[in-house]
């Protein structure tokens, strides 16, 4: 671990980022490297083992929202098998499809795609196109 002395006062870095990390926080690495790390552990025994989100939870202690975080955010997936699909509890936000990871099914995620998109102009010499910001409607 990266440190240096400052007017008495030790001045810590995260091992993995060179963060600085504050004077009464007791670990090597900064929270976001922390959930990093833990995320690969995680995904290295879900490779390994035939596990529910459940069991990844109590393996690790950690609660099984960061588990389901991890799923609505693509990094993992439920295996798509028949015993599986029964217990999917993700659904699309859009059309309610079963969905293994993320929030959006494939054909909800391109129409929200192509949404982005919008012309400007009336001649067909003038039409031009911008990029819609998420807060844009």
């Amino acid at each position: 671990m990266m440190s240096e002395e400052s007017k008495g006062t030790l001045i810590r870095y995260c091992k993995m980022c060179a963060k600085l990390l504050a004077p009464d926080y007791e670990r090597e690495y900064c929270p976001a490297c922390e959930e990093n790390k833990l995320f690969d552990e995680v995904r290295e025994y879900i490779r390994n083992n035939e596990v529910t989100e459940h069991q990844v939870a109590d393996h690790f202690r950690i609660p099984q929202k960061l588990v389901k975080n991890w799923i609505k955010e693509g990094r993992i997936e439920y295996k798509e098998n028949a015993e599986a699909k029964e217990l999917v509890m993700l659904h699309c936000e859009q059309c309610g499809t079963p969905l293994t990871f993320g929030t959006l099914c494939r054909k909800c995620r391109k129409m929200a795609e192509n949404a982005k998109y919008e012309y400007v102009g009336n001649d067909i010499e003038d039409i031009r196109m911008r990029f819609l910001d998420k807060d844009d409607k």
